[in-house]
């Protein structure tokens, strides 16, 4: 089945990653292909790829993409994790594969619509495909078969708390 976490609320990441301990715990092979994150320091890439049954693969850089004035490299960098998902699926699929915030590179205009509804539609019958992201457009949400919008009702960073490694990041 394809999956779809967006919203404005926190937890899609999040809920991705609970899902992949679910599998793991099954025996089930998990792959994550981040995209627009490239930080090898937060918890959910050092922990996963220690993982036995699971790899994080990350397609970003350190910094944040300007959506507005995207660099070169951070439409290569979605291309190339978009070319690595699909390789993934035709090569060797994974019981569940993560898109992480692919729903934000293609609001940042990083990737093709067309392309990510190819690859949706390519998903072998036999694997779970997760696409996470705020932004997620509506042809991928018809297209999923389970689909939770994360909505923010209150948050921390509101009250001007930063980031808290090992909550949020």
């Amino acid at each position: 089945m394809i999956h779809v976490y967006t919203g404005e609320g926190k937890g899609k990441t999040t809920a991705a990653f609970g899902l992949a301990m679910r599998a793991l715990g099954s025996g089930k092979k998990v792959v994550v292909v981040q995209f627009l994150k490239g930080r090898k320091d937060v918890g959910e890439y050092k922990l996963g790829n220690k993982l036995q049954g699971m790899e994080v693969h990350q397609f970003g850089r350190l910094d944040f993409v300007d959506p507005l004035k995207p660099l070169p490299i951070d439409f290569e960098l979605a291309q190339e994790g978009l070319k690595f998902a699909r390789k993934q699926m035709e090569e060797n699929p994974p019981d569940l594969l993560i898109l992480d915030e692919i729903n934000v590179a293609l609001k940042f205009g990083l990737l093709k619509l067309g392309d990510v509804l190819a690859l949706m539609r390519k998903a072998p019958k036999s694997m779970e495909l997760v696409l996470t992201g705020r932004y997620a457009p509506q042809e991928v949400i018809e297209k999923a078969d389970l689909v939770t919008e994360m909505k923010e009702v209150s948050h921390p960073f509101a009250e001007g708390v930063p980031a808290r490694e090992g909550v949020e990041f």
